[in-house]
């Protein structure tokens, strides 16, 4: 019960880079691979490594650590890359909404799911994932709430990404029915990307939605999304703030933070 009064108050108002980059440019074949791998290579680390760009900003004693993402290898962007274009074998496409637990579809291959404040970006960022398959719909808007079901996306017989509806601002009234249910109850879900709007930071809402994932033992990767709309002198102040954050009060928590522009959410093919 106090869970779900938590959940109740959701729905309220409320380098290595650049001497790789010549063969990475030969080497690629697949298509949005390939336009990043063209940048200069000047360019090239602040869209791969978008938050190395801040350190200059941070006192000299400061730990860099959480300006730093992972560095994947060619052959990890084209696995990754594989996941998201579609093929004859591979379909990737929309498969079905729910508002209740008792609707949602039962699938057996593992999900990931997408949560965050209402307008933080998911539904873009899902977009975004998909532009190898533009016939893949989803919904994007600008006002608030948009998003008023649990909407499940296949991609082949890898996995299914879930797009949750929003909290806090404009949640829809069975919001925490809902939510709670599926990430309580749902056995395949293996990861949650809990979006958090870089301009913010956390809020209130954002802390109970990690209580929860924590209380469940859900593993999760917080993403900043909107970076490139944000001062950098508050941009920097959020990100040691969230970094610091995940540090100290979490367990369940990716170690590292995933910076996503709003300019990369919007270039969809």
């Amino acid at each position: 019960m106090l869970r779900l009064q938590g959940v109740g108050r959701l729905a309220g108002p409320s380098c290595p880079l650049r001497r790789r980059s010549a063969t990475w440019r030969s080497a690629t074949k697949n298509a949005s691979v390939s336009e990043v791998l063209q940048l200069r290579d000047k360019k090239l680390p602040g869209v791969v490594f978008p938050l190395q760009g801040l350190e200059k900003y941070l006192a000299p004693d400061v730990n860099t650590a959480s300006f730093r993402t992972f560095s994947p290898s060619l052959a990890d962007l084209h696995r990754a890359e594989g996941f998201f274009k579609p093929s004859g074998r591979h379909v990737i496409h929309y498969f079905s909404s729910a508002i209740r637990m008792d609707h949602a579809p039962q699938l057996s291959q593992p999900e990931v799911c997408f949560l965050g404040r209402s307008n933080v970006g998911k539904s873009s960022l899902i977009k975004a994932l998909f532009s190898l398959a533009p016939d893949v719909e989803v919904r994007v808007s600008k006002t608030p709430g948009h998003t008023k079901k649990m909407n499940f996306f296949k991609v082949g017989k890898y996995f299914t990404v879930v797009d949750m509806p929003g909290y806090g601002y404009r949640a829809p009234q069975d919001f925490a029915d809902m939510v709670e249910a599926y990430l309580q109850e749902r056995q395949n879900l293996k990861r949650t990307f809990l979006l958090v709007d870089s301009l913010v930071g956390l809020q209130k809402a954002d802390h109970i939605a990690i209580e929860m994932l924590e209380e469940f033992g859900i593993p999760y990767v917080l993403v900043l999304t909107k970076i490139d709309k944000v001062p950098k002198g508050l941009l920097v102040k959020n990100v040691l703030e969230i970094q610091d954050f995940a540090e100290k009060h979490t367990q369940g928590c990716f170690p590292q933070l995933f910076p996503v522009s709003f300019h990369d959410m919007l270039c969809i093919r």
